[in-house]
């Protein structure tokens, strides 16, 4: 499994019945998780004194109830583990128990971080100064994005939502990346490679966190169970030959990590080589010394057997 286990500002406390109890830098959140199907007892006082809880509704949806919990607070991660590389994002509860950030990915971050800090002293040292292009798609607030762009990438981000890019740029902000080499782009994620094919622009790596059903600008339907593969077909003539890293991330039990490594060895690996790797991603939980799954990365990556 993918582990996220470098958050200080951040915690899974414990589980029950459906909902996860989090701390989220100095407030404790209630919040509905599909996942969480056990009945633990729910000892940790806290589940009492939440500052947010999110009650589902049988119908579909829910409402937030809020005890003494700002509109806006922040948190910060620092990049594997260390506070000199550290990303801070502001959070706010939103729409359908969301609060702009999903601390799952941090173990994504450290992991392409990594790979574009190493590609980085390697083209230095041969006294090569080409930046690392990399590629955001379904960028949301940025966490990926800025992640990226502390490592010492070029970033591309697109998302389709204007306030989210605009939430991204301000924990851009936040991090210290207000001036760092990002373009911010609100577009349809699949019209806008399609338009990089045909300019031929390609990038070193490619991002990919799409949702699992949503619509595009123009009411076009996107069913991640439909809709990925052709998408990745069109996205793999945008990556480089020589690329570092390509990774796919999903939130639907409909793909399981056995069907996300097949479709980037199918569509990656078989041209380039390199190595596949497809794990569930999870959170610890305190209480229970347990691990939350929050869904499926899939990565491709050149690796040791990279030249």
């Amino acid at each position: 499994m993918f582990l996220a286990k470098n958050w200080v500002d951040y915690a899974v406390l414990d589980s029950s019945s459906g909902e996860k109890l989090e701390r989220w830098g100095k407030y404790i959140l209630r919040r509905p998780d599909p996942q969480v199907i056990w009945q633990n007892p729910k000892k940790n006082p806290l589940w009492k004194k939440c500052n947010g809880h999110y009650h589902r509704s049988k119908a579909g949806g829910g409402d937030w109830e809020f005890f003494d919990l700002p509109k806006q607070w922040k948190v910060s991660y620092g990049l594997n583990g260390n506070p000199e590389q550290s990303l801070t994002f502001h959070l706010k509860p939103f729409a359908f128990k969301h609060t702009g950030l999903f601390p799952e990915q941090a173990a994504n971050w450290d992991w392409f971080a990594e790979k574009i800090a190493e590609e980085k002293k390697r083209r230095l040292e041969k006294g090569d100064k080409t930046p690392i292009k990399v590629l955001n798609l379904f960028a949301y607030t940025g966490g990926a994005t800025l992640a990226a762009a502390k490592a010492g990438a070029e970033l591309t981000h697109v998302d389709a939502s204007k306030g989210m890019v605009q939430w991204a740029k301000e924990n851009a902000e936040l991090s210290g990346l207000a001036s760092a080499p990002i373009r911010y782009l609100v577009d349809d994620c699949v019209k806008f490679v399609e338009r990089e094919i045909r300019r031929g622009n390609q990038y070193d790596g490619i991002i990919m966190d799409p949702p699992s059903y949503g619509r595009g600008p123009k009411g076009e339907i996107w069913k991640i169970e439909d809709s990925i593969y052709p998408f990745l077909q069109l996205s793999e003539k945008i990556l480089k030959k020589d690329a570092l890293f390509f990774l796919l991330n999903s939130y639907t039990t409909g793909l399981q990590p056995g069907v996300m490594a097949y479709m980037l060895k199918d569509l990656i690996q078989k041209s380039r080589g390199g190595i596949v790797d497809s794990q569930e991603v999870g959170l610890p939980i305190a209480e229970s010394n347990q691990v939350l799954p929050c869904g499926c990365s899939a990565r491709w990556f050149q690796g040791e057997e990279r030249s």
